[in-house]
């Protein structure tokens, strides 16, 4: 199989992009590959280093408040549009796949005016912009939330999940033990993404100062940049913190409870392994959709919604105690979690794709 893929601007759109690559290479070792990404964004450094083909466009998103400063975005939009539609033609592919960012635009739309067969993965519960515009002119959509159908033509949208839940369950567990943390007590794994954020772990030092006699451990993971000046702080001896952790589904397998942002590919993780979780959705995304991703799970009963704004006091101390205090809560929601679990979501993208190219016209 020949495949065009692009994704970019963040490891949300990232890796399920490299989910869905690793899929078809199981399925089909001999495949062959072009990343399409932005110029300066994390996907230039992170596909190479995974040897895959890389190419670039520049592009940039759209400003929804300084209209003026629109013109570059077009005009980028429009050279990238016709360099797409020359690798696009270079490489002769059975299909093109756009997982995210506004760099899958003109991919997708060259792709879709060369009469490519075409797929876009959507991962939040709210599309982005890019994929509602994708959308009229893509062969299929999948969609990772059962409530993101409303937004697509629904005849050609499947319900996949996010393929980074399978490499979620597939991946090995590591001991406890490797953080200095003890086996048998709870634990606790509160994670604000690789960067961390800066407001919610100046609240979180604070906050964790007070966790003294805890019947539970915790795992904090600062992220790079405020880990040398929070590892200064004096925590109780059941806290460990790291600023970062390579393949953290190692250790979530190992997690009682959860406390994190609500980006697409770690709720597919936190669904995946049935992990109950508090969500502190980042406020500073287009359309404010993590909040709109972990309410999505709220409404379900299988996680609890946490806004920054009310990061106040004891607030996440009670809340932890109310979780893990409470075996019927975190049963319950183990249940729902299982109930809106798709353990083989890159296998059905694969499926979809293999169906799409099996179609006599798009």
């Amino acid at each position: 199989m020949r495949v065009i893929i692009s994704a970019g601007g963040t490891g949300g759109h990232i890796y399920p992009a490299l989910a869905i690559i690793d899929k078809i290479k199981e399925k089909e070792p001999n495949s062959t590959f072009l990343y399409i990404g932005t110029h300066d964004r994390m996907e230039k450094d992170i596909i190479p280093a995974h040897g895959i083909p890389f190419e670039s466009i520049e592009i940039y998103g759209f400003h929804r408040k300084k209209i003026w400063k629109n013109g570059k975005t077009v005009k980028a939009f429009i050279t990238a549009y016709r360099k797409s539609k020359k690798m696009i033609q270079s490489f002769h592919p059975d299909i093109v796949i756009g997982v995210g960012g506004y760099v899958t635009g003109p991919v997708l739309y060259a792709a879709k005016r060369l009469g490519c067969k075409t797929l876009i993965h959507e991962q939040n519960s709210i599309p982005g912009k890019c994929n509602l515009f994708l959308s009229k002119y893509v062969t299929k959509i999948a969609i990772s939330f059962k409530s993101s159908v409303t937004y697509f033509p629904e005849y050609k949208t499947v319900y996949t999940g996010n393929p980074c839940s399978e490499s979620a369950i597939k991946s090995p567990s590591i001991s406890k033990s490797e953080f200095g943390l003890t086996e048998t007590k709870k634990l606790v794994l509160i994670v604000m993404g690789s960067l961390g954020a800066s407001k919610v772990n100046a609240f979180l030092v604070d906050s964790l100062k007070n966790c003294v006699n805890k019947p539970y451990e915790i795992l904090f993971v600062t992220g790079k940049k405020d880990y040398e000046e929070i590892s200064k702080n004096k925590f109780p001896s059941n806290i460990k913190i790291v600023p970062y952790i390579e393949n953290m589904t190692r250790i979530m397998k190992k997690v009682d409870l959860m406390i994190s942002r609500a980006g697409a590919s770690t709720l597919s993780e936190i669904i995946a392994l049935g992990i109950p979780s508090i969500l502190i959705p980042s406020p500073y995304v287009p359309d404010n959709h993590q909040y709109k991703n972990a309410l999505d799970l709220e409404n379900k009963k299988a996680a609890l919604l946490l806004e920054e704004k009310d990061l106040k006091n004891d607030v996440l101390i009670k809340k932890m105690d109310a979780v893990l205090l409470d075996e019927d809560l975190i049963e319950n929601m183990k249940k729902q979690l299982a109930s809106i679990r798709i353990p083989n979501s890159a296998t059905m993208i694969y499926d979809t794709i293999k169906k799409i190219m099996s179609e006599e016209s798009i």
